[in-house]
């Protein structure tokens, strides 16, 4: 088996994003080989090397961003990041998150997450034929009035928060799967609020936390795939 993999990430956006990679540190110290966030602008793609036991790893893209605002919650309009544009620390929601665990027990765990909410379609596609978790469609446009924001300067909804983000008891919530509800068993799908606007929309992704099924990519670890991350698909 090959040492390590080739990730590509693409913006198809009509506009300039920043994306992002974070690795959690309590779960593994494999990192890719590239700067954990960049700019670009669209129609760019960069390529890097990423080894074949990164654990834990979530790449995902800023909007609307002045690194001059240290605040994570400020820097962009949504996705921002401790360390700024180089990030140390995992975005900020509303954020499309593409997720990443590659060599578990033989296999490539991968999904594309809605749990932090929604900022930009994404798509992660590979070179072996696996199943390929995507959100493409812009759920902005059409986000639930409780759920809208933020805007950018012209008042435009640029992200679409999740139903855990604006529950007002996050520590003990249906909608965040957490105190009480901290089981698949206690959380189910018919009691998340907004569940069926995430996932009508896009059934490839993951919706709320125990949303694995059958969202989530199994990829044979022994075909060393290749995967391609693409923001904006659709455009």
């Amino acid at each position: 088996m090959v040492s390590a993999r080739t990730f590509t990430v693409t913006n198809n956006c009509a506009f300039t994003i920043w994306p992002a990679i974070f690795t959690d540190p309590n779960v593994g110290s494999a990192t890719p080989d590239y700067a954990t966030g960049w700019e670009a602008a669209p129609q760019t793609t960069v390529s890097f090397s990423v080894p074949n036991t990164w654990q834990a790893g979530r790449i995902w893209a800023r909007r609307d961003c002045d690194f001059s605002d240290t605040n994570p919650a400020t820097q962009c309009a949504d996705g921002g990041c401790a360390g700024g544009l180089e990030c140390t620390g995992a975005g900020s929601g509303p954020v499309t998150v593409a997720e990443f665990s590659l060599g578990v027990d033989e296999v490539d765990y991968v999904d594309v997450s809605l749990v932090d909410g929604f900022n930009l379609p994404i798509a992660v596609n590979n070179d072996k034929g696996c199943p390929e978790p995507s959100c493409p469609v812009d759920l902005n446009a059409n986000c639930p009035a409780a759920l809208a924001g933020p805007l950018d300067s012209t008042g435009n909804v640029v992200g679409c928060k999740s139903a855990c983000e604006v529950d007002p008891n996050p520590g003990n919530s249906q909608n965040c799967c957490t105190g009480s509800y901290n089981t698949a068993a206690t959380c189910p799908a018919s009691r998340v609020q907004y569940y069926s606007y995430f996932k009508s929309n896009c059934p490839n992704a993951l919706a709320f936390a125990y949303d694995e099924s059958p969202s989530l990519l199994v990829c044979s670890a022994s075909q060393a795939a290749n995967y391609q991350v693409t923001f904006c698909p659709a455009n």
